[in-house]
C-alpha cells in the first residue's frame, strides 16, 4: 500500500490504480521471459531464486513511488441500497461507479448488485487509457479502445446462423 496525501484532509492509505497496473504488467512480462529462458533448465533452487529477486524488484519500484493528491472524492450510499462513488488524482486518473440492487432470481431474497462504471488513466506512452464497465446478471463485461476484439465471424458461419435462425433451430 501507498500513503496519498489528500488535498485537503491530511494522509490516507491508497492503493495506487496505475501503479497497480504498471507493476502487475511489469512482473507477468519478467515471470513470462524467465521462464522462457529458464524452462529447460529450471530447478526448484533456481525457481526460488528467480522469484525472490522479482519480488525484490516489486518491492524496490513500490517503494520510489511519489504520493499522489485526491483531487476530487465523492461518495454516496443510499437507504435503498444503491450507490455512487467517483474519485480524481493529480496524476489524471479517474475512477467512477455506481450500483443498484435488482433481483436476479425468481424469489425476492434472490437480490444481486448491478454496478456500472469506468476508470481511466494515463498510460507511460501517454495515451489516456479508459474502460468502460458493467457488471450485472450476466458476468463483467469491459470495453474499450485498446482492448482487443474478436476477428470478425466468416460469412459462411453468418449465413448458417440466418438459415439456423429462419428453420427456428436457434
Amino acid at each position: 500500500m501507498l500513503t496519498v496525501k489528500f488535498s485537503n484532509t491530511g494522509t490516507h492509505p491508497f492503493l495506487y490504480h496505475s501503479f497497480c497496473i504498471k507493476t502487475c504488467d511489469c512482473l507477468i512480462l519478467i515471470i513470462t521471459l524467465l521462464s522462457s529462458i529458464s524452462s529447460t533448465a529450471a530447478t526448484p533452487s533456481s525457481t526460488m531464486k528467480i522469484a525472490i529477486i522479482v519480488a525484490i524488484l516489486v518491492a524496490l519500484a513500490a517503494a520510489q513511488q511519489e504520493p499522489v493528491a485526491i483531487v476530487s472524492s465523492n461518495s454516496e450510499t443510499n437507504a435503498d441500497g444503491s450507490y455512487t462513488y467517483a474519485f480524481e488524482t493529480a496524476d489524471g486518473t479517474k475512477v467512477e461507479e455506481s450500483g443498484s440492487q435488482k433481483q436476479v432470481g425468481p424469489k425476492p431474497e434472490d437480490i444481486g448488485t448491478v454496478s456500472r462504471g469506468s476508470y481511466s488513466y494515463t498510460s507511460p506512452d501517454g495515451v489516456v487509457i479508459t474502460v468502460n464497465w458493467v457488471a450485472d446478471e450476466k458476468g463483467f463485461q469491459a470495453t474499450g479502445d485498446h482492448l482487443p476484439t474478436p476477428p470478425p465471424m466468416p460469412e459462411h458461419v453468418v449465413k448458417l446462423l440466418a438459415d439456423l435462425k429462419a428453420a427456428g433451430a436457434l
